[in-house]
């Protein structure tokens, strides 16, 4: 999760290589058996030695061919395939090497821990975590040493199936002697030395898809402990390329280079390997529902962690909000009924349970007491977390766009509001009720451009107008004085950024009582700040008067599905290819992302800032990892050369999750010293994490139509005084992989001016011909290397 190595995969036209002749690789193919009455056996044209990837490489199981549990000998049959000629599904032939995880599902005995524990059958048995099985029947471990294994043997009458056995003294070591043939049992096999056509590995690891059965009914089962789905996984780090829905596997998992699922995570990490929370050098826990829980609140603990847990996790920051249990365990409710402490003090890692520290002075004497106190009600983890918290709170403050209209040169905005749950009583303060008075608490007013982006002034701030966020009549009236004629035929978009103060308690909004006086903060006066509910409006004015009479206008709200309308963040818009709900499966929510400077839920809100009429940045350079200080904590310096000169939405968010955007402590997503981006969890160049998946390919560049010419009459922003950059080639240099000198170089000349260059105006700036090579069907185009070939 740590570290994403910034490698671009190789060309599209070796994933899209079929396997031809009699073998991808080429060759005549594994020797056919000879059939029992002396006819031809399996023709050899019918089976596969290679692979062009790890999903392409399908290794099953079945329950009847599995004896792992009891007295009996151990054995194992399994079948495998690969891709053959026009993608369909031929024996693989040639297997040597694989390696058994065997794990059971039994109830917890003690008084101590989960209901339900793994139990890995060779960890037990005092093995190593699997066991391999290759064609001698011993082959050297990971440490170097020399192993007895199981022995493989490929049926030479059915090519793809193959048969482990167990020829040394004993019974295997994953063999649970003692186990019940009626608890769950998992069996995941992983395969070795499977190479591509060319002779080098696969890039992931060949994984079977890990069976749950009974062994003694042979039954498929469905484990009671997988509280976190694959897919809940997926939603920050990606799904792996090539396997089906219902095979889900998660990619860009560092660890262990991948063991792609979380049930296979468990083989080893489980109860065997648990211990070393209250280990200083180590840190954590390795049972994995502990480790989980450390890994991902690691910069939330890191002043509390120590060891390889402070060195391996104290940077990795949860991109959702900590309290909300339900973002990854989505899959039951395990993780609130079953209270037990190994899981608790992995988060609440300064509790003491054996001398009550930070627990009230309570010392538990067992787990078996923990749910008299945590089992229902307000310390219930559910309760004390406050677990979807944002959606009590939705419609704490409503505020509804009644009317805009100008009059002798002054724009008035009415908006209804209604404060939990019922219309504001007259002479309600909202001021008093803001999680943080300072300047940037709006209601956000602003005009359109011709290309829809928005023009900011004429916002209305709580701190310079408070008189104005007083109710009267369920509702607000907002006044902005303009310039003579200031919206005659534009439109404007009314919106609001303002954030209140939650009470988690009561599930209200509440009265910040530190700034009742007008003085202090809100500092832990608000349990979360909480932005309003408002639905953004869109007005036109249309000038109507007869030339030399007063002006008037004529008002005409606009709605934003409005057929052909350009609002840069409406539905149905070509040039906003992002996708709030695909932002919302990873960080849950957007309201904590600004919390609590911005009350913004989505995109509409964001780009009354973050637009191409707004240029300049907060944050123009660019710092990357220099080392580590005498803590081990990271260094970061300026990288000098790379400098940002927009802060539109496309901009900023490519540079942020790209690492372009970590300030001077870096905080967030970050470069370290070998250029690997640190702290994003989902594959780089997985543009469909974020964007549309219409636009993920299909509409790859929006700015552009098919001769490659602008769209939407798009032209470069003025940055100050005859210096001028093209808002496509700033969003496309704000990804690192494009960012360096050479890329900018590139960017210049194929026509992006990033400077004047003796160039007057926005539209003396040349038509970038970008489309030329990188346009969707083009041999470097962005569907293909930001498509599925490139991750």
């Amino acid at each position: 999760m740590k570290k994403y190595n910034k490698t671009l995969l190789a060309v599209a036209f070796m994933a899209a290589m079929g396997v031809t002749g009699c073998g991808s690789d080429g060759s005549d193919g594994a020797a056919g058996a000879a059939g029992a009455d002396g006819t031809d056996g399996t023709s050899a044209g019918l089976t596969v030695t290679t692979v062009e990837s790890a999903a392409n490489f399908n290794l099953t199981l079945a329950p009847a061919d599995i004896v792992v549990v009891g007295t009996d000998a151990f054995s194992v049959k399994f079948s495998v395939t690969g891709e053959g000629t026009g993608g369909t599904s031929v024996p693989f032939s040639g297997l040597e090497k694989v390696a058994l995880y065997v794990t059971s599902q039994s109830a917890n005995t003690t008084d101590t821990g989960a209901p339900m524990l793994w139990t890995n059958h060779a960890l037990a048995n005092d093995f190593g975590s699997s066991m391999y099985c290759n064609l001698t029947g011993s082959t050297t471990a990971r440490d170097g040493s020399e192993v007895e294994a199981c022995t493989l043997v490929e049926d030479p009458a059915n090519p793809g199936t193959y048969t482990g056995t167990w020829e040394h003294d004993g019974n295997a070591p994953v063999v649970l002697a003692d186990g019940d043939a009626n608890d769950l049992v998992r069996v995941m096999i992983r395969a070795y030395d499977v190479v591509m056509a060319d002779g080098t590995d696969v890039s992931d690891k060949p994984l079977s898809t890990p069976i749950d059965f009974i062994p003694a009914t042979g039954e498929l089962a469905v484990s009671a402990k997988d509280a976190v789905s694959n897919a809940a996984c997926i939603k920050c780090h990606s799904p792996m390329e090539g396997y089906a829905d219902t095979d889900l596997r998660i990619s860009n998992i560092s660890a262990h280079h991948n063991y792609q699922k979380v049930e296979n995570c468990v083989a080893c990490h489980n109860p065997a390997y648990a211990g070393g929370q209250d280990d200083e050098e180590v840190g954590f826990n390795a049972n994995f529902n502990a480790m989980i829980h450390t890994i991902h609140m690691g910069e939330h603990l890191a002043d509390s962690l120590t060891g390889e847990a402070k060195e391996m996790f104290g940077g990795i920051a949860f991109p959702a909000e900590a309290n909300e249990c339900t973002v990854c365990h989505d899959n039951g409710t395990q993780w609130n009924d079953n209270v037990y402490a190994e899981a608790c003090v992995s988060c609440h890692v300064d509790v003491n349970l054996e001398t009550g520290e930070n627990h009230n002075g309570i010392v538990p004497s067992s787990d078996a007491v923990c749910s008299g106190c945590h089992g229902s009600g307000s310390l219930s983890p559910m309760e004390a977390h406050s677990v979807n918290r944002r959606a009590a709170f939705e419609d704490g403050l409503v505020l509804d766009v009644v009317s805009a209209d100008v009059a002798s040169d002054v724009l008035t905005v009415v908006i209804g509001v209604e404060l939990n749950g019922a219309v504001a009583a007259d002479g309600t303060d909202l001021t008093m009720y803001l999680n943080k008075a300072k300047s940037g608490d709006d209601i956000l007013i602003g005009t359109l451009d011709s290309n829809g982006d928005y023009i900011r002034g004429l916002s209305v701030n709580t701190v310079s107008n408070p008189e104005m966020f007083v109710v009267a009549g369920g509702q607000l009236t907002l006044t902005k004085s303009l310039t003579a004629n200031q919206l005659d035929g534009k439109t404007i978009s009314v919106s609001s950024e303002l954030n209140m103060c939650g009470n988690t308690t009561t599930d209200m909004i509440v009265e910040n009582t530190m700034l009742a006086d007008g003085a202090g903060t809100d500092t832990g006066a608000c349990d979360v700040a909480v932005p309003s509910n408002i639905v953004t409006k869109y007005f036109v004015f249309d000038t109507v008067a007869a030339a030399g009479a007063e002006t008037t206008t004529n008002l005409r709200f606009v709605s934003p599905e409005l057929t052909g309308y350009t609002s840069p963040t409406q539905v149905g818009n070509d040039r906003t290819t992002a996708d709030e709900a695909k932002c919302n499966a990873c960080h849950d929510n957007l309201s904590h992302v600004k919390s609590p400077n911005h009350g913004v839920t989505n995109f509409t809100q964001c780009a009354d800032c973050h637009n191409n009429n707004y240029p300049g940045s907060y944050h123009a350079d660019v710092y990357k990892q220099s080392g580590v200080d005498d803590d081990g904590e990271p260094t970061f310096e300026v990288v000098e050369g790379l400098e940002y000169y927009n802060r539109d939405l496309a901009t900023v968010a490519h540079r942020f999750h790209s690492g372009l955007f970590a300030g001077s402590t870096g905080a967030g997503i970050y470069l370290d010293t070998d250029d690997e981006l640190v702290n994003y969890p989902a594959v780089q160049t997985n543009c469909q994490a974020c964007h549309k998946d219409a636009n993920a390919a299909g509409d790859a560049m929006p700015f552009f139509d098919g001769t490659g010419e602008l769209t939407s009459g798009r032209t470069a922003i003025e940055i100050s005084g005859g210096e001028f950059i093209s808002p496509v080639a700033e969003a496309c240099r704000s990804c690192h992989a494009h960012s360096g000198a050479a890329a900018l170089a590139h960017f210049k000349s194929n026509g992006a001016t990033v400077f004047g260059d003796n160039i007057t105006s926005a539209d003396d700036v040349p038509v970038e011909s970008c489309a030329t090579c990188h346009a969707d069907g083009k041999t470097y185009g962005v569907d293909v290397v930001h498509g599925s070939s490139a991750h």
